[in-house]
């Protein structure tokens, strides 16, 4: 097994010469390294006039390991090779080290260079890379495989203080300036390294810029950083390298991959080329409809710096914006926001000098219903999703829910499908009250900017959405040529809901069935009732129901069982027939009954908190049939989430814009 490790650039703001004369100070130990118990200088030669010296030492090393482990290798110590090549004229020192000791079963081999910075003279850089082959170890491959990782990270945090606390020893013996060499008037001059001091420049990765710009990094994840970095330099027609914030949103993408990081960041380079994606700030404007009726604007930042982009989705007409910009319209607005969100993240690090690296969004559903899961809306949505998580990884650092009404696990879990579960991670979900509770937006947002129509006492400059008029339609009937597919639960494996997927090509096999298969139809006789008995074993898990009305009238009632009921051989037969079935003993009413009328659809979802079962219970005073269809949510995804539901209606006419919400 082969490790490699790399470090990013370290800067010392001291001349090059002034480094080298503290760095001779590690010679033969230093205190700060305790691991070196000493060094023995084996070569030492001085060349061109003293403008190169090449320096070997030979290195014992103590053993940093468990007691047990150094008694089954039976050594306590360890020898390494270190040779240094200095050359003063081009102010850099190379310094590669390999180990002596069990040389025939691992090899370690480490390579180090001070250079004068590229663009400060009075500057010095430092880079690190390692190699580490471990072919046979006496079984504990991996154990040296861990300790080889420590000692890497070890060293490379120390490296940079140790030389820094030797400069201030010279400058307190007085010692704050070193001359540069000169070589001998008859000496030629050693030409200066341009070429490759350039290429240090362009991917110039120091430490100071790492924690005022990406955060804290451990040494593995600096290392993969600058690896994918230098990667971009064989990616042909690159215009633009990216920066490294981007290259480490990517990296962060792919859990720290670099292969897969990188293919995804050069197919993600590609496409912006090809849609123009670096114009879009100064090429787009916003259409008339967006300006008059999108509900969606910037708003101040949180406490960690992120800009906050709010969308009042309950207010948004799905079907009016998409009839009025079409699928790419849609697409191109919200990448235009998302171009605007690494503006604003930049200019907010830039402002606080601190690292920010997303924006926050926070989501407001009061209004959602039915009529926002239209099917070309959700097929949109969807797009949008994956276009925007393949090119704008971890841009979005938190996101807040507020106000989510019964209607949402139904959203919730078609939508969260086509969520990768590391951003489903940063959804917090709150209720009505969510500016005054004690663990609520407060937590993350500065009362004073908590928006007015959430309770708090800032305005804000963001449209309240509404119906968007017919005249601005460009398209007449989405609705009525889309092919039908459903989208199924990750928590069940179970089908959801329709929805419209025509461009939305990879999408898989297995997402799409035929949606009859996915409602029941009943026919209920006049007196007759339908009854589903659910058993719940997950207490906190979401019942989610969804029905139309196709025929007059029905009564819809759900209640929780204490008793545990016989099976039905009959459908004719209701559980009420029972006898010492009574309510407030053995049965109770969970949610009031609900008239539902001819045409109606009908979605709602509860919490089961009990280790009960939960009786779905539908009546026909005078005959009527039904599509149905119910779903059981697991808890894990939606804790705490499901305090302030409520009902939500819609009609089945053509009139479906215009939900009725109870």
């Amino acid at each position: 097994m082969v490790q490699k490790f790399q470090s990013p650039v370290r800067v010392y703001k001291h001349p090059f010469e002034l480094v080298m004369k503290a760095y001779e100070r590690r010679f033969p130990k230093c205190p700060q390294m305790p691991i070196v118990l000493d060094c023995d200088i084996i070569k030492d030669e001085s060349l061109e006039n003293g403008a190169k010296r090449n320096t070997s030492r030979r290195c014992k090393l103590a053993v940093d390991a468990p007691y047990i482990f150094k008694k089954l290798i039976g050594v306590d110590f360890v020898y390494f090779l270190q040779h240094n090549y200095l050359d003063m004229s081009a102010r850099t020192l190379s310094i590669e080290a390999v180990n002596e000791s069990f040389s025939s079963r691992i090899e370690i081999f480490e390579r180090c260079r001070y250079y004068a910075h590229p663009d400060n003279a009075e500057w010095t850089c430092f880079d690190q890379t390692a190699t580490l082959d471990i072919k046979n170890f006496f079984g504990f491959e991996h154990s040296m495989e861990k300790m080889g990782m420590k000692q890497y990270t070890q060293t490379t945090l120390k490296g940079k203080e140790i030389i820094e606390f030797f400069i201030s020893q010279l400058e307190e013996e007085g010692i704050t300036h070193v001359e540069r060499w000169v070589p001998p008037l008859d000496a030629p001059k050693s030409p200066t390294p341009e070429k490759e001091q350039q290429q240090h420049h362009d991917i110039l990765l120091d430490g100071d810029f790492i924690a005022r710009s990406l955060g804290q990094l451990s040494p593995m994840q600096e290392s993969k950083l600058l690896e994918l970095r230098k990667m971009l330099d064989g990616v042909d027609d690159l215009e633009r390298v990216p920066s490294y914030q981007t290259i480490l949103r990517f990296l962060s993408a792919r859990d720290w991959h670099v292969s897969q990081a990188f293919a995804m960041l050069r197919d993600s380079l590609q496409w912006r080329k090809e849609h123009r994606i670096d114009a879009l700030l100064e090429e787009y404007t916003k259409p008339a409809v967006v300006v008059e009726h999108f509900p969606g604007g910037w708003h101040h930042q949180d406490k960690d710096g992120r800009p906050i982009y709010i969308l009042r989705l309950g207010h948004m007409d799905v079907k009016g914006l998409l009839k009025s910009l079409g699928m790419e319209g849609l697409l191109k607005l919200a990448l235009h926001i998302c171009e605007e969100g690494i503006q604003k993240i930049n200019e907010s690090a830039e402002r606080l000098d601190k690292p920010v690296l997303n924006w926050s969004l926070l989501v407001d559903l009061e209004g959602l219903s039915m009529r926002h899961l239209w099917r070309p809306g959700i097929k949109a949505l969807l797009y949008i999703i994956e276009t925007v998580e393949r090119n704008y990884p971890e841009t979005m650092g938190r996101v807040l829910v507020v106000r989510a009404p019964r209607v949402f696990p139904i959203a919730w879990t078609i939508v969260s499908a086509f969520i990768d579960e590391h951003t489903r991670s940063k959804f917090l979900f709150y209720g009505p009250d969510c500016a005054h509770m004690t663990d609520g937006l407060a937590q993350y947002i500065d009362e004073e900017i908590v928006p007015d129509f959430l309770g708090g006492p800032c305005k804000t400059m963001i449209h309240e959405g509404g119906l968007v008029p017919k005249t601005l339609y460009k398209m007449n009937s989405l609705e009525d040529h889309d092919d039908d597919v459903t989208i199924v639960s990750p928590a069940s494996g179970s089908a959801l809901a329709p929805v419209a997927v025509a461009p939305m090509k990879r999408l898989s096999a297995a997402h799409q069935h035929d949606h009859l298969n996915l409602y029941k139809s009943v026919d209920l006789k006049a007196g007759f009732s339908h009854e589903l008995l659910i058993r719940n074993e997950d207490p906190k898990s979401v019942l989610t129901w969804d029905f139309d009305v196709m025929r007059n009238d029905l009564h819809f009632t759900l209640y929780r069982v204490t008793q545990e009921l016989p099976q039905k051989n009959d459908d004719a037969v209701s559980y009420f027939d029972l006898q010492d079935f009574v309510e407030g003993v053995n049965y109770f009413r969970e949610e009031p009954t609900l008239v539902c009328r001819h045409k109606e659809s009908v979605q709602g979802s509860h919490v089961m908190h009990h280790n009960d079962s939960y009786l779905m219970h539908w009546f026909s005073p005078s005959g009527a049939q039904l599509n149905l269809f119910y779903e059981v949510l697991s808890s894990i995804n939606y804790k705490g989430s499901m305090t302030s539901l409520q009902s939500a209606f819609s009609s089945n006419s053509s009139a479906a814009s215009s939900v009725q919400s109870r």
